[in-house]
């Protein structure tokens, strides 16, 4: 990337202003109120945009929640949509037309499971359309994005919930206030790490059959350059540029949220990644370290790898005083200075909390209150858009092959 200003970046600086002036405004006019405003008992009416596996499984847990209802299912995939309406109800309809469901005024909410490089097209048109959404993570396919979606969702005042689950589960919660707390000291090193077998023949490997003639291939590219349908690219968008961001976006960008929130650092100063393929024949690195400075003086560092599922994923923050380990199943602290446990290379945890459940339940009940309130959910657009700028960060140091170094004010290389 040049050292000016990229095309289509508008500074923090300049953003800041524009976008306080527009939330002022709003103020000013009493917001943007809701096509119709629900009482406590009125039925959220919902649509899926994009029904692959991830939707789908949210709409599973959309479908169990009081007083709501999903309504239209969007794929451009005709065997997806089948799926998505399946769980949706007999009442749902579908299409292949999301403009055609940000018509309909009956509508309330979406939720947006789209391919990454459609996240920003959608959102925005969602919110214009007096929508509120829960938006899959990554939120942006590309660092620009950021203000065009920030602008939109200011301007219209809508809801949106990022689909950064950690923030509303229980124990990720406790580990915010033990930080908080100041229970680990000084705080210098974080460490991520996350896991997956995609490796495997009998598992992520295995490419689905896919009826092309009931696809809509050119409408699934959407911006993307126009190019020949490719199973691969559609069955594993996330590790091509045109469509994903490979394993930083994908992955990172959960743990990356997390460390954010407990240190109220949302950008940071430098990025060194490296990393290639040593096992898929895609674009994005199978294998993939990343090293982050933060203005705080602490350092991030992740390791991703898509040989083999041992480990999964988790985050160990690293303090004078103790260490907080923190994952999907469970939340440990250690003191510092405690023996190990015999037969351990850990001494036993002070604090010990395990997960019930997938957190994704709180998240999206969380986002249905707001819904109803007009609160700010758990995961704004705002958090949304720092944790995959921070994934994207460490991209473009990939790509630049080199320590690169970030310029906050201007919201780009330095």
């Amino acid at each position: 990337m040049e050292q000016g200003k990229a095309k289509g970046v508008v500074s923090r600086r300049d953003f800041l202003k524009e976008t306080a002036f527009v939330t002022a405004g709003a103020a000013a006019l009493g917001g943007l109120a809701p096509e119709r405003v629900l009482g406590a008992n009125d039925r959220i009416r919902v649509a899926v945009l994009g029904s692959g596996q991830r939707a789908r499984y949210l709409a599973s847990i959309f479908v169990k929640q009081p007083s709501v209802e999903i309504v239209e299912v969007c794929d451009v995939y005709g065997p997806n949509r089948c799926a998505g309406q399946k769980i949706a109800g007999a009442k749902s309809t579908g299409t292949g037309e999301y403009r055609a469901v940000l018509d309909r005024k009956d509508i309330d909410a979406v939720v947006i499971g789209a391919p990454d490089h459609w996240h920003k097209r959608m959102l925005v048109d969602a919110v214009h359309a007096g929508k509120d959404a829960y938006c899959e993570k990554p939120l942006i396919h590309s660092i620009p994005e950021g203000a065009e979606i920030l602008r939109a969702v200011h301007e219209t005042n809508r809801i949106v919930q990022v689909g950064m689950q950690q923030r509303s589960w229980p124990h990720y919660v406790l580990g915010k206030q033990l930080v908080d707390s100041g229970k680990l000291g000084n705080l210098t090193f974080v460490h991520t790490y996350w896991y997956q077998n995609y490796y495997s023949a009998a598992g992520w490997n295995a490419l689905p059959n896919v009826d092309q003639a009931q696809l809509n291939w050119k409408q699934w590219l959407g911006d993307a350059p126009t190019q020949p349908f490719n199973k691969e690219k559609f069955a594993w968008w996330r590790f091509y540029w045109d469509f994903g961001g490979g394993i930083l976006t994908d992955l990172l960008t959960h743990w990356i949220d997390v460390i954010q929130w407990y240190t109220k650092q949302p950008v940071p100063k430098t990025a060194t990644t490296t990393g290639d393929l040593y096992l898929m024949n895609w674009q994005c690195p199978d294998t993939i370290t990343a090293a982050y400075e933060f203005p705080e003086k602490f350092m991030v560092t992740f390791t991703g790898a898509l040989c083999d599922g041992i480990d999964d994923g988790g985050i160990t923050f690293r303090g004078t005083d103790g260490a907080l380990k923190v994952d999907r199943a469970r939340l440990a602290f250690y003191p510092t200075g405690e023996k190990w446990e015999p037969g351990t290379m850990d001494p036993k945890p002070e604090i010990l909390a395990e997960s019930l459940h997938d957190g994704t339940i709180e998240h999206i009940q969380n986002f249905l209150d707001c819904v109803r309130t007009r609160k700010t959910p758990t995961a704004p657009v705002e958090a949304g858009f720092e944790a995959a700028r921070t994934s994207w960060i460490g991209n473009l140091a990939l790509k630049a092959g080199k320590k690169l170094t970030w310029n906050a004010d201007e919201d780009q290389p330095a």
